[in-house]
């Protein structure tokens, strides 16, 4: 029985108060967590989230034995990290290797300046080996020496910069991302209706000619302008004092430091003309400027969410319950369970419009399934027995039995979301360099902001501190750090509706200078199902006997061949040892012999010289054969997908060459290249030769897109300057590439190239709008042609034009 303390010992807590640290819990929250059968308060997702964890663990005798609560939000955050390093906690992080990884949450963020924070401090922490915030999403992906780092050194080293971390859930996460958006929307209201209030008793002063109105008036005018200004900077504006004070701390100059520092210079010069009733006020410059900075910064949240709209979409699609047919097909009644339950050989009932819960096959009906979510494809198509559907995928029109194949944690659905958290994890080359720019440039900012100062302090101090706001007003590099991520994250976005999903952060900026496409044919090419055209004995088996030993040599295999045979398997002949040699065939041992399928020459090193046979012009030929004996010839044939010529005569009118690789004969090479028109066709390429091929293109200055099935071109496909995977369920999880085309067609390929095109033509575009900006009104601000809230206005329209322009990327356009 656990230890309990004297009742007179444990702290005091009020209904109010969070049960976890003691601090107020705020009007409205639903944070809570059941502490020993007790539905308890919490004051933010933080301490429900440590909460939680101390449940689930069976460490509810904290609560009970704890003597005294943390005194201030400084010390309650840190002391609660530390409850993730006891080792009931920390396991849920340890990967198999020794190594720790976790996706966390980051409350806080306010523009892409906080990632680069955020990062720039956690490369600092001992043993931690990769931190990635992907600004779209606000989660956090961390990888770290478990023997170096502890959980809590990395939840302290962000919250020493101003965030808040905790692990990930799912529903915490939206409503963290919801409680974010009302917050700053509540901001930027108060803002707006300070900023009417105080233009109404700064126009008149604006309008009339000195003396024109009483000085008794006037300062009246004044005080009531303080009084409404006082709401928009201490509550509007706190998020850029809160940042400006996190980034100080670290001894770093963010993006917040120019604005708070603006802002408060602003409001204190402000502040000393209205009480000395001398001077000029600037109550309606600085609510106009907080009010448009959150106005842009609020067009950068709705930008960020619509970017992230498609992961929250997948992370729903899967319905929470099933219809589970316990006794199919003798008993048709049905059972609603969770589908997080469901095991395979499960058989479930799937009505029309409901989501299918898990990838299966289709035992009874047929029906039409909308896979637009998962490829992207808007034509829905039809299903019968015997068809495979993925979990995700939309029943349109009839009832459906599926038997469950994968359970929902190994779904084409949850393998396409880690791809898409995979993605946006990293930086691209030119959002690197603006990062970079962007962090000098506020130091060289903050140094012209006082040079100016001094200059006009010099010359005429009465217009010193106006100069000196406008300086660091104007200049703000928000639109310099926005240029970059808002553009990638509305182009990946998009591309994920039209079936691509790009996961690594180069993709678009490489695939905008290729030089050459290199496509494998099986499966890439061409329709990636085969059928046997030919099948002619060599030795003393029947065909029945080739097809069966064929199909059962094939059955684990992943190549498009493979299906060609899958409705040849025979329970009567059983594999052992099955062993895959990329690029050549397969081997294994039926009743202790073994046995090869595969190319001719593969299969003559167990089966002795090849037999001489006619060959067929436009099929691939693959052998079958055993110790010493030959076996069958097998002659396939797969037919081009119907809109590949039309694609690569797209690529070829852009100047790119386009070369075709294939592990099939020279002759069957060429014919394909000869049909599509494409520039290059070569035959017989193991996989290393392929590899080779490509490295050999790039010394010669190519950059190269590879476009593969994802798994047999694994080596080529990491060797390409960019690579392309046409993948589908179980393919996605085990893809090398760098992006993945969702769907069988190439069409989507083609969008991915004017994706890209578009995407750093408007990279490009913002970068130079910031340059030449900042090159038209620093000087301007510095000579004394701004007044600052001139200045808040041009700094919040650059901003919004920035990321006005990126969203332009979300209207896909299609040829």
């Amino acid at each position: 029985m656990p230890k309990t303390m004297d009742t007179a010992a444990r702290p005091t807590l009020q209904s109010s108060d969070c049960f976890h640290c003691g601090l107020p819990v705020p009007a409205g929250s639903r944070w809570s967590v059941k502490i020993d059968a007790v539905e308890q308060p919490m004051c933010c997702p933080g301490c429900e989230a440590v909460a939680q964890s101390i449940v689930d663990n069976g460490l509810t005798d904290f609560y009970r034995t704890r003597q005294s609560l943390p005194q201030g939000v400084t010390e309650t955050i840190p002391q609660a990290l530390k409850l993730y390093d006891l080792p009931e906690l920390a396991a849920q992080f340890t990967r198999a290797d020794g190594g720790a990884e976790a996706t966390l949450s980051i409350e806080g963020i306010r523009c892409a300046a906080c990632v680069w924070l955020i990062e720039r401090r956690l490369a600092q922490v001992p043993g931690l080996t990769a931190a990635h915030l992907n600004v779209a999403t606000e989660k956090l992906q961390v990888r770290w020496d478990a023997s170096q780092c502890k959980p809590s050194d990395v939840l302290q080293a962000v919250h020493e910069v101003g965030y808040k971390a905790y692990p990930f859930d799912p529903i915490q996460h939206g409503e963290l991302l919801r409680k974010n958006s009302r917050q700053l929307f509540k901001r930027w209201f108060v803002a707006g209706l300070s900023m009417m209030q105080v233009m109404m008793y700064a126009v008149p002063a604006y309008l009339t000619e000195d003396g024109g109105i009483e000085p008794e008036m006037a300062q009246l005018m004044r005080w009531a302008s303080l009084l409404l200004t006082v709401p928009a900077v201490f509550y509007s504006a706190s998020p850029f004092f809160k940042g400006a004070l996190a980034d100080l701390r670290q001894r770093r100059l963010g993006m917040d430091v120019p604005v708070a520092l603006g802002i408060a210079t602003a409001f204190m010069g402000s502040l000393y003309a209205t009480v000395l009733n001398q001077g000029d006020v600037y109550f309606d410059s600085i609510t106009m400027f907080v009010f448009l900075l959150l106005g842009s910064r609020y067009l950068e949240l709705l930008a960020r969410r619509r970017a992230a709209s498609s992961l929250e979409r997948l992370q729903h699609a899967l319905p929470d319950a099933a219809w589970l047919l316990k006794a199919f097909p003798n008993d048709r009644s049905t059972t609603q369970v969770a589908a997080t339950q469901l095991q395979a050989g499960d058989v479930v009932l799937v009505k029309p419009g409901e989501p299918v819960p898990a990838d299966g096959v289709i035992l009874e009906g047929e029906t039409a399934i909308d896979l637009s979510l998962l490829t992207g494809e808007s034509k829905p198509q039809s299903k019968q027995v015997g068809a495979m559907v993925a979990g995700g995928a939309l029943n349109l029109s009839a009832p459906i039995c599926v038997r469950v194949d994968k359970v929902a944690k190994d779904s084409t659905l949850a393998a396409l979301i880690r791809l898409i958290e995979r993605a946006g994890q990293g930086k691209p080359v030119i959002a690197q360099w603006a990062d970079r720019v962007a962090a000098w440039f506020v130091a060289g900012l903050l140094l012209l902001a006082l040079a100016v100062f001094m200059f006009w302090l010099w010359h005429d101090a009465s217009r010193a501190w106006p100069v000196a706001i406008a300086v660091l007003v104007v200049s703000c590099p928000c639109a310099l750090s926005l240029a970059t991520p808002s553009a990638l994250a509305a182009a990946t976005n998009r591309l994920l509706h039209q079936g691509v999903l790009v996961i690594q952060p180069h993709v678009l900026e490489t695939l905008h200078r290729a030089t050459h496409v290199v496509f494998d044919k099986t499966g890439t090419l061409t329709e990636g199902r085969p059928v046997i055209r030919q099948l002619s004995t060599l030795g003393t088996h029947t065909e029945a006997r080739a097809l069966h030993i064929t199909a059962a040599l094939e059955a684990g295999s992943a190549h498009p061949i493979a299906h060609a045979f899958k409705n040849f398997a025979s329970n009567d002949v059983q594999v052992a040892n099955t062993v895959f040699v990329h690029g050549q065939g397969i081997e294994g041992q039926i009743d202790g012999k073994a046995y090869r399928i595969g190319h001719a020459q593969f299969v003559a090193a167990l089966a002795g010289d090849i037999p001489v046979q006619p060959s067929a012009a436009g099929v691939t030929e693959i052998y079958l054969g055993t110790e010493r004996e030959w076996i069958a010839r097998i002659a396939l044939e797969d037919g081009i997908k119907p809109e590949a010529k039309s694609i690569i005569a797209w690529f070829k009118a852009r100047g790119l060459k386009v070369i075709l690789l294939s592990g099939d004969t020279s002759d069957i090479a060429q014919a394909v290249g000869s049909a599509l028109d494409m520039d290059a066709a070569y035959g017989d390429r193991l996989p290393d030769h392929k590899m080779a091929f490509v490295q050999d293109l790039q010394q010669q200055g190519a950059t190269v897109v590879m476009v593969g099935d994802g798994i047999n071109d694994a080596a080529v496909l990491r060797a390409a300057d960019v690579s392309f995977a046409v993948g589908s369920g179980a393919a996605l999880a085990q893809s090398h590439a760098d992006a993945v085309l969702l769907s069988a067609g190439l069409v989507s390929l083609r969008d991915a190239a004017m994706a890209a095109d578009a995407c750093m033509r408007v990279i490009q575009q913002n970068l130079a709008w910031a340059t030449l900006y900042n090159l038209a009104a620093i000087p301007a601000a510095a000579m004394g042609v701004l007044s600052p809230w001139m200045a808040g206005v041009g700094m919040s329209a650059s901003s919004a034009l920035v990321v006005l322009n990126a969203l332009r990327l979300q209207r896909p356009r299609r040829t």
